[in-house]
């Protein structure tokens, strides 16, 4: 247990009366069911315990720097382009794609602005690359304007297969694409086998020892740092999986998994592990440089730094930021779906090495993939729908992708079935991905899915859902769950707990007011031995915090 934890379940166990009752909730047994006045007030308790050291509670995560800018609203450009100047032409049989492509590089090339897409339907028989900061493609609205995509990526761009013959574009791509254009050569010179994230420029500075939930850092020089800088806090992944048992929360069974074996592609030394996962990598804002050999993040730490593992800030690299997305629907043609990762790319919207980024009033149908996060950093996604016949991925965050926000959200009925041999998964994480939120959600279709390689610090709040997808995963990518991701205030129509309840699976993690449930084993295979560390509070109710995210922003003194 770390020395913020420590002080935290301290503070429970011997605080004042009026506080009592906080101290049951480490102590008592998941199950324990708490007497109606308790239950009443539990969440708002939570809640105070966790503003008391933001960052810091061992169960509950900081979400509240989730989205565009830490949670600002995007700051929308001055018009200076319209497709139908460059050839577009809405109702047209004719592909729009290059009309689409120059309005958009026009816009990019002279430091940005909004591209207006009049109502109507455009043909575009090749994907949408948007590789310049500052630029907004902006629609009449999702249900006037549609950008109808006639092929998948596999066809209108490449194929993109693993030696297995699964196709990567099962869960990443996009028709529409916003990624750095040096970020793109490099994966094309790679075949797409190798990284998929930030290119890293110079180190900036190396950091000293710290703790999770600090935000002063010690570092060994200040010369190359800004306030308002965004860089990336690098900490290495030796061979003896420290960093991964801190991140599976340091709890006792840990001694007896096999990092090696069971999760080769996140440990160092396997012989099998991604490059990616050779570090961690968290983009974070520099608040404040504070003479010679002290800086203050905008957000707390996430995790320990400690000296055997090697930490420093680094140039973000080349990127793009504040491109927006609003008032239109991706509609790709309605083919079948096909078996399971052998998915062509009948995709959405992605997102890929970019931070500071939005998506709004934004539908995707027919999808393989709806809306992904690749690597990004600070993405926010408001009225934003999947529909359509069924699909794989309705969303995915994977690959480091660290602190977005998918806010009001639909995934619709399909119109087509799953068919034999395909899943759908539903809300995904993965990849180490920490300190992202999805609220304020319908799901009539998908589930919870917690992807494997330890996605840990996440929150899905105030949704209500069928519950009816499957969780997935590589089975070389070890666990399912890091520590602190918080279900919270979830209402569960099918009374199924599969993916949702998390007492018996996810390690010092935590459930809040899950409603609907007809009991609470979470159907998915276990990965660590003895106590999780993890609690449940509030089954069967509606908590007096009903919204995580909204709650923690409101403590903090945000809207």
């Amino acid at each position: 247990m770390s020395p913020e934890s420590a002080r935290l379940s301290r503070r429970l166990l011997l605080g004042s009366a009026a506080a009592a009752p906080a101290a049951g909730l480490l102590t008592a047994p998941a199950h324990a069911a708490p007497t109606t006045k308790s239950r009443r007030d539990l969440s708002t308790q939570l809640l105070d315990e966790w503003a008391a050291a933001p960052g810091a509670h061992p169960l509950i995560p900081d979400i509240s720097h989730a989205g565009y800018r830490g949670g600002e609203r995007p700051r929308r450009p001055r018009t200076v382009a319209d497709v139908v100047d460059f050839g577009a032409r809405p109702n047209s049989p004719n592909d729009a794609a290059a009309a689409f492509t120059a309005a958009v590089r026009y816009a990019g090339e002279r430091g940005g602005g909004t591209v207006v897409v009049p109502a109507g339907t455009y043909r575009l028989d090749s994907p949408l690359w948007i590789h310049w900061s500052n630029v907004v493609l902006k629609g009449a609205g999702r249900g006037r304007t549609i950008l109808h995509f006639t092929k998948p990526l596999e066809e209108s761009y490449r194929p993109n297969l693993q030696p297995s013959l699964q196709s990567r574009w099962s869960w990443t791509g996009g028709q529409i694409w916003v990624m750095p254009a040096e970020r793109k050569a490099q994966s094309e010179a790679e075949d797409y086998a190798t990284s998929e994230g930030w290119l890293l420029g110079e180190t900036l500075a190396d950091v000293g020892a710290a703790s999770r939930g600090q935000r002063t850092l010690l570092v060994n020089t200040t010369a190359n740092l800004k306030a308002g800088d965004l860089v990336v806090l690098e900490t290495d992944n030796p061979a003896d999986a420290g960093v991964l048992r801190h991140l599976a929360g340091d709890i006792p069974g840990l001694p007896s998994y096999d990092w090696r074996t069971r999760a080769p592609q996140l440990t160092t030394g396997s012989g099998g592990q991604y490059v990616q996962y050779a570090s961690l990598q968290w983009p974070v804002r520099i608040e404040a440089v504070l003479g010679e050999r002290l800086v203050r993040l905008a957000q707390p730490l996430r995790y320990d730094l400690r000296p055997s593992w090697p930490s420093r800030l680094r140039e973000i690299g080349p990127t793009v930021h504040d491109v927006g997305i609003e008032s239109l629907t991706i509609r790709n043609e309605l083919r079948p779906m096909t078996i399971h990762n052998r998915h062509p790319g009948a995709n959405g919207l992605c997102f890929q090495a970019v931070h500071d980024c939005w998506a709004d009033d934004v539908r995707v149908e027919n999808c393989d993939l709806g809306f992904g996060f690749t690597t990004t950093k600070a993405i926010t996604l408001t009225n934003v729908v999947v529909g359509g016949r069924s699909a794989h991925h309705s969303f995915a965050c994977r690959m480091q992708a660290h602190d977005n926000l998918v806010d009001g959200f639909e995934i619709e009925p399909f119109t087509v079935a799953l068919p034999s041999g395909a899943l759908h998964h539903g809300l995904n994480l993965e990849g180490l991905s920490a300190g992202n939120v999805w609220r304020r959600g319908k799901m009539a279709e998908g589930t919870f899915d917690t992807h494997r390689a330890m996605p840990f610090e996440n929150a899905r709040t105030d949704i209500t859902l069928v519950n009816n997808g499957r969780v997935g995963g590589s089975a070389a990518s070890g666990p399912l769950f890091g520590a602190r991701i918080a279900h919270w205030n979830v209402r569960i129509t099918s009374g199924s707990p599969y993916a949702i309840h998390l007492t018996d699976v996810a390690p010092r993690s935590i459930t809040v007011g899950l409603q609907g449930l007809t009991s609470t084993a979470s159907g998915l295979p276990r990965d660590f031995q003895g106590d999780l560390e993890n609690a449940t509070y509030l089954p069967d109710a509606r908590p007096a915090v009903p919204d995580l995210y909204a709650a923690q922003r409101l403590s903090c003194g945000v809207a």
